[in-house]
């Protein structure tokens, strides 16, 4: 069954004033249960913001990179589900819950994952 990443960019609900942030932690989390309960849950979360660190070949550390774009993921939800309309129709739960337009892609099929 084909996987989908759900993803909004960084800064994409600092619209929502923080008085109201709760209630769209509790509405997010709901769609969540949601997910979970109709089996097609897989994993995700939310992203701090712009806190990144970059390991190389050589298995050195270093912090970064800091994008100088504003298109950078600020949380992601992984769902396995029938059909591409039904990973848009949960896209679509999590927009309304988060009062923010969702990203939808289709996950390559990898036998060895």
């Amino acid at each position: 069954m084909p996987r989908y990443l759900i993803s909004f960019d960084d800064g994409a609900m600092d619209h929502i004033p923080a008085q109201e942030m709760p209630a769209v932690a509790d509405a997010a989390h709901e769609v969540l249960r949601a997910a979970k309960a109709a089996g097609v849950w897989v994993f995700g979360g939310g992203l701090l913001r712009q806190q990144a660190t970059v390991v190389g070949v050589d298995g050195q550390a270093e912090p970064g990179p800091f994008p100088e774009t504003k298109a950078v993921l600020g949380g992601f939800s992984v769902i396995e589900v029938a059909e591409r309309a039904d990973a848009l129709a949960w896209a679509a739960r999590f927009a309304r819950s988060c009062r923010c337009a969702q990203e939808v892609r289709e996950i390559m099929h990898d036998p060895e994952a």
